[in-house]
């Protein structure tokens, strides 16, 4: 079977301090934070009952912070990591500064934080990204750091 070959970055190619601006916006329809809502469990009113949301601090509904966090990795997956991660190792620092609401159209950028080369996993780095996301108003709406697993770049094997 032929594989394509992976489209993100390999762990050489991942400097701290590089910024990567997402291609892909979205703008957050109601169906998206429905389905996402009815996917993971999720009954809270906040993102499903408008008039319950009316009367909070918000006073309308407001996007699942889930799905704000998922939406806002997922869009530089193509650019960073399609291929060439073997898993994110976890999430540090996750913050919401404003609400995403039904509507908005988010961007998202990722920095590279910092990188250094697996101890336990010859053929592998571990790099600290920190993506944020930012609605149509330039507005931080999420910020997350995370550490993923990278592959290094094959070595060419000599004839």
């Amino acid at each position: 079977m032929i594989h394509p070959p992976p489209q993100g970055k390999y762990f050489e190619e991942l400097t701290p301090g590089d910024i990567f601006r997402h291609a892909i916006t979205r703008t957050v329809t109601d169906a998206d934070n429905m389905l996402f809502c009815a996917l993971t469990h999720n009954p809270q009113p906040l993102h499903l009952d408008e008039e319950f949301a009316r009367g909070t601090m918000f006073g309308s509904r407001i996007v699942n912070s889930i799905y704000t966090l998922g939406l806002i990795v997922g869009v530089g997956v193509n650019e960073l990591t399609l291929g060439t991660t073997l898993g994110n190792l976890g999430f540090g620092e996750v913050t919401f500064p404003k609400p995403v609401r039904i509507g908005d159209t988010l961007r998202a950028e990722t920095e590279v934080i910092s990188r250094r080369e697996s101890k336990s996993r010859p053929g592998t780095g571990i790099v600290e990204f920190e993506t944020r996301g930012y609605n149509q108003h330039d507005e931080l709406v999420a910020r997350a750091r995370r550490q993923a697993l990278m592959r290094c770049r094959p070595r060419e094997v000599d004839p």
